[in-house]
């Protein structure tokens, strides 16, 4: 593992321990703190992978400091190893309790505070990578259904109105299937997946939802939506898929909704979206259809 990629916070009041610890972390980019108030500001405008952090400090001591870094929804899975002193059981007991990954003691040891930050960086990266295979379709790499509810439902209470749900689905997949095999069903979803994936803009949602089912949630104004989607429409009925001696044609049919003061829920909308989407399909395929 390259740990050279990743940043570390030192924090601690004392210059004489700040310049210990930047000499025993010279192989890693470490950013120093002299005070749990400046870490708190760091933290806000800097991604951090690691904290080093005293606990022994003015105005807020390190205990509060991991309190509100694992409060926050963007810091609470920064690993903080407490540099301390202190190596009482009350402390050490607070240490963990306050959310702190590790301790090291102090006089800080170079072999120890090494090995412990490979650790905790190793233990963050484990962690990151499941986590990114868990919210992933394992076919196309775009997210998965549980990934796609748990990033739309905050989206869609948070935002009052311009906020559109796509459904999309592969028109006569069943007899793509049928004709050439699962293998090649499996490469028109793929390439369905990355040819949209290249077309949306980054804010947007995009997840494979069932078999042959996608779905995208936008927050725009409603030419842009429309003018995008039927961009995508076409673009997908241009590609030629390539089997054997076969060259292989496919189209998809969209629906879209957008929210209003009927949709109360998530639900709600993506079953407009997908009435429209079955409306698309019963009005001749490879269509958008909007529905408001």
């Amino acid at each position: 593992m390259q740990y050279d990629n990743f940043t570390i916070l030192a924090v601690d009041d004392k210059e004489e321990n700040l310049d210990v610890l930047l000499h025993i972390l010279q192989d890693f980019d470490v950013i120093p703190a002299n005070s749990g108030t400046k870490a708190l500001q760091i933290v806000e405008n800097e991604k951090i992978d690691l904290i080093l952090l005293d606990i022994v400090m003015p105005q807020i001591d390190g205990f509060k400091v991991c309190k509100t870094l694992k409060s926050g929804s963007l810091t609470k899975d920064i690993p903080i190893i407490f540099t301390t002193a202190k190596t009482d059981e009350q402390s050490i007991a607070l240490a963990y309790e306050s959310g702190g990954n590790d301790f090291v003691s102090k006089p800080l040891k170079k072999a120890e505070v090494i090995a412990r930050v490979k650790t905790q960086l190793q233990i963050k990266t484990q962690i990151q990578e499941l986590e990114f295979l868990a919210s992933r379709d394992s076919m196309t790499g775009i997210y998965n259904r549980r990934k796609f509810f748990e990033l739309a439902k905050p989206l869609f209470e948070n935002t009052s109105d311009n906020f559109f749900i796509s459904m999309i689905d592969i028109d006569h997949f069943k007899k793509i299937n049928d004709t050439y095999g699962h293998d090649v069903g499996d490469i028109v979803i793929k390439t369905l997946a990355q040819t949209i994936n290249g077309l949306l803009p980054s804010n947007a949602i995009f997840a494979r939802i069932g078999g042959e089912e996608f779905a995208i949630v936008l927050s725009d104004n409603e030419q842009e939506i429309f003018t995008l989607f039927e961009s995508i429409k076409n673009k997908i009925a241009s590609l030629d898929i390539e089997s054997n001696s076969d060259t292989i044609k496919f189209t998809i049919s969209n629906g879209i909704a957008k929210k209003s003061h009927r949709t109360k829920a998530l639900d709600q909308l993506l079953k407009e979206a997908d009435e429209a989407l079955y409306e698309a399909k019963g009005s001749g395929r490879n269509k958008v259809i909007f529905r408001q």
